[in-house]
């Protein structure tokens, strides 16, 4: 009975303080919907639909809100001015990385894409000078993706213009141009460890993109004590990190320090050169997870986008005939398509632009978190608080892309149907934090699909207006419904 009593009053205790806690939290920060002791607003989220219930709470608080994803409060950026705002002309205050705590159990602040401060920005901006060295950008790097996009096609061959499903056939591509770039060599298609290696890409982009992930993330206690998909994503997070020591240490073996290889050559260069220094961010953990973001960030983004690309294209043949009459045109059958074609081919660009708008393939980006305390809008943000960035507010704007919901190429052309840019474009996320392989994204989708469309006819076993074009998650990423293909040779 005293027992009870005690565990009674402990628990009201601690209910008062996060009650507590919250409402002065709360006098400071945007206003949004009044939270749940310990839940937080989670019931008033979507998870399967996330950027759905940021719109209509956004119609509620304005373009700037505070979210409880648990105990915590996030502050939401909803609309181009919003995000504008925040992320280029508050760069450096906003550049922090917002709390993921699975990926923050492996990767622990390590890296390119979980770390902050000090490790952020070294490696950052020791990636971007070794990618641009190794050619991102330039011709060798398009040399190898242009390699790259003949294997693919030569592989869609054997398919013999029978429905097939395209996934992994998608993945092998992108994966093959950053494993060249990150440890020197690609891979067979049929290899059993690059089978391996793509299953287990894809499987943590889906469990990444599931609402119990969403949970996880938000409620990072369980992540220790309750089964689920999670633990299956921290095995797999386990073997990537195991892969590439294994990597590093076969490199260290055979290293040139006057002929760098590729990536991991480079950084290990780095890291005899900076051995003396006791405050080194080049460390093998760095090295490590480094390249494991490279790879994951350079594979399953732009091979998910692949995907989603020929959906569209299959659900509008319309479309698919411009692209191919436009390669025909500039290109020919003869050679295969560069980079310089580009410029030349703007309903094609319009389409490119189109697909990576419409689909959204990053809904809200990765959280990301104050670096210190900021007056923002008349609000006060204190330094280390989440903050959410709406892409698909910006990419999915009612008054910039007319008909948002619409897949139209004719929201990226002018009256005269040339290319038309946009301020509004932000696929890849924008400021500090955008994507390091943008350039290398921008490439591969253009030469790996002008190619595809160079070769084959596209033809949907189903009828195109029956094809289902909705995400089947919402999450992290927006991965397309599996669909059947037929690539026809021309």
């Amino acid at each position: 009975m005293v027992l009870g009593v005690f565990l009674g009053l402990v628990l009201s205790c601690l209910l008062l303080l996060s009650l507590w806690r919250q409402s002065s939290q709360r006098r400071t920060l945007p206003p949004g919907p009044t939270p749940l002791p310990i839940i937080g607003n989670i019931l008033q989220v979507d998870l399967k639909n996330i950027s759905k219930s940021l719109r209509d709470l956004s119609k509620v608080y304005g373009p700037v809100f505070t979210l409880y994803l648990g105990r915590k409060p996030a502050v939401v950026l909803h609309g181009y001015e919003a995000v504008k705002e925040a992320m280029i002309d508050h760069g450096e205050e906003f550049a922090g990385r917002g709390s993921f705590p699975v990926a923050d159990k492996i990767g622990q602040g390590f890296g390119i894409v979980f770390s902050s401060g000090k490790i952020w920005k070294e490696m950052r901006r020791f990636s971007l000078m070794t990618l641009r060295n190794f050619g991102m950008g330039k011709r060798s790097i398009e040399d190898r993706v242009q390699e790259e996009a003949c294997c693919l096609v030569e592989e869609l061959r054997k398919t013999n213009g029978s429905p097939c499903d395209p996934t992994f056939i998608l993945g092998c591509g992108p994966c093959n141009v950053i494993c060249s770039i990150v440890f020197q060599n690609r891979f067979d298609y049929k290899d059993k460890e690059f089978l391996n290696f793509m299953d287990i890409l894809n499987e943590n982009v889906e469990i990444l993109s599931s609402p119990w992930l969403q949970i996880c993330n938000n409620f990072p206690s369980i992540i220790d004590y309750l089964p689920g998909k999670h633990r299956k994503l921290l095995k797999n997070f386990t073997f990537l990190k195991d892969y590439f020591l294994a990597k590093v240490k076969e490199h260290q073996e055979s290293l040139d320090v006057n002929n760098p290889r590729d990536f991991i050559d480079c950084f290990l260069i780095k890291m005899e050169q900076e051995k003396n220094n006791p405050k080194t961010e080049f460390i093998c953990e760095n090295l490590v997870f480094s390249s494991s973001d490279l790879f994951a960030a350079g594979t399953e983004t732009t091979s998910t986008t692949l995907r989603y690309s020929l959906l569209l294209l299959l659900k509008h043949p319309g479309v698919t005939a411009k692209v191919q009459k436009e390669i025909d045109q500039v290109i020919g059958r003869h050679r295969s398509p560069c980079m310089q074609d580009r410029s030349h081919m703007p309903y094609t660009d319009a389409v490119l632009h189109e697909i990576q708008r419409y689909i959204d393939l990053l809904p809200t980006s990765l959280p990301h978190a104050v670096t210190c305390d900021i007056k923002f809008r008349n609000y006060l943000i204190p330094k280390g608080t989440t903050v959410i960035a709406s892409l698909s507010s910006v990419l999915h704007d009612d008054k910039e892309f007319p008909n948002p919901e619409k897949f139209d190429p004719g929201h990226f052309l002018d009256e005269n149907d040339r290319f038309k840019k946009s301020d509004y474009f932000f696929p890849f996320s924008t400021g500090k934090r955008i994507c390091v392989g943008e350039g290398l994204a921008r490439m591969e989708l253009f030469l790996f699909l002008t190619t595809i469309l160079q070769n084959f006819n596209l033809k949907s076993p189903v009828d195109p207006k029956d094809l289902d074009i909705t995400p089947v998650a919402n999450g992290f990423v927006s991965v397309p419904p599996e669909f059947q293909i037929c690539f026809i040779p021309i």
